[in-house]
């Protein structure tokens, strides 16, 4: 596993409990990333690192799809429930 050599940026709100997440479960960003792409979401590896990263901006229709396969609501996603 890399560390990351970036500080997160400021580009979203949901990077970290993207990050989070995807950790509590035990799974890697190459498996998340095959999930969101079967949802049909077009992200590519790098453009999941920035997004975890905060580097990335997301798109709504992306929030939507990130929460179904993390199985998280959206109000935990954007952090406005616990």
């Amino acid at each position: 596993m890399r560390i990351r050599k970036q500080e997160p940026g400021n580009k979203n709100i949901i990077g970290c409990r993207i990050e989070k997440k995807r950790k509590e479960m035990g799974m890697k960003q190459k498996e998340l990333l095959a999930r969101l792409q079967v949802e049909g979401m077009d992200i590519n590896a790098s453009g999941l690192s920035k997004l975890e990263g905060q580097i990335r901006g997301v798109f709504d229709y992306e929030i939507v799809i990130i929460a179904k396969v993390l199985g998280v609501s959206l109000g935990w996603l954007l952090g406005a429930e616990d």
